[in-house]
């Protein structure tokens, strides 16, 4: 498996408390994200990524997120292996206490 970089979900809540711009994808399926993502974060399914490549940007670190960190690892691994930097937030949206708000 891929190195992949990670980030804990209560160092992300500290990070945009801090005032920190961060470049979030939230990339679980529709139905999981209208129950609330972080209010920071775009949604971007799994599996529309490869066709969203051009929104991405070589010099940004994005943090992807999805339920428990299991996706979103293979998120990253996808990313990092197009040249993009990604991190992991481990324990995804299972492990976020910070507010969240529906997608609409």
């Amino acid at each position: 498996m891929m190195e992949v970089k990670t980030i804990k979900a209560d160092e992300v809540k500290t990070k945009l408390a801090n005032g920190e711009t961060l470049f979030l994808i939230d990339v679980r399926e529709n139905e999981e994200v209208r129950e609330g993502m972080i209010p920071e974060a775009v949604h971007i399914r799994m599996g529309d990524i490869p066709g969203h490549l051009d929104q991405f940007n070589k010099e940004t670190e994005y943090i992807i997120i999805c339920k428990a960190g299991g996706r979103s690892h293979r998120v990253c691994e996808y990313l990092t292996a197009h040249g993009y930097k990604a991190v992991n937030m481990v324990g995804g949206m299972d492990d976020w206490n910070g507010e969240t708000k529906p997608k609409q």
